[in-house]
């Protein structure tokens, strides 16, 4: 069993930045891609961020420029820096680790944390 916990989120204003983590921890070791992804009211959920223990990334292109996806391997842990937040950034994010083992890809989520762009 593996377990994602995320921390950080809040409110923000527009223009401002906030930094938030997630760990995995349990039965498997190194995730092979982490990320984070987010869902907001009445859409469905999108990618944001992922990195690979290799450390390559892959943004959304709505956030390219603005957020910083990284992570420690050693710890099982990945962060997303969000800077120059905008309204339309309100959402629940959630964490992902994946493994991907020889026939099967295993995915475990985070509970989600809520971020809101507001004034």
């Amino acid at each position: 069993q593996v377990h994602v916990v995320e921390s950080g989120g809040g409110l923000v204003q527009p223009g401002g930045s906030l930094r938030f983590s997630c760990a995995a921890s349990g039965s498997i070791s190194s995730s092979d891609v982490m990320g984070w992804y987010r869902q907001a009211s009445g859409k469905q959920r999108e990618l944001v961020a992922t990195m690979t223990s290799g450390g390559s990334t892959n943004y959304a292109e709505s956030v390219k420029g603005r957020f910083t996806i990284s992570r420690d391997n050693a710890k099982n842990t990945v962060t997303l820096q969000m800077n120059s937040l905008k309204p339309e950034n309100t959402a629940v994010y959630y964490c992902k680790a994946s493994y991907y083992g020889a026939s099967q890809a295993y995915h475990y989520w985070g509970q989600g944390t809520q971020v809101t762009v507001s004034a």
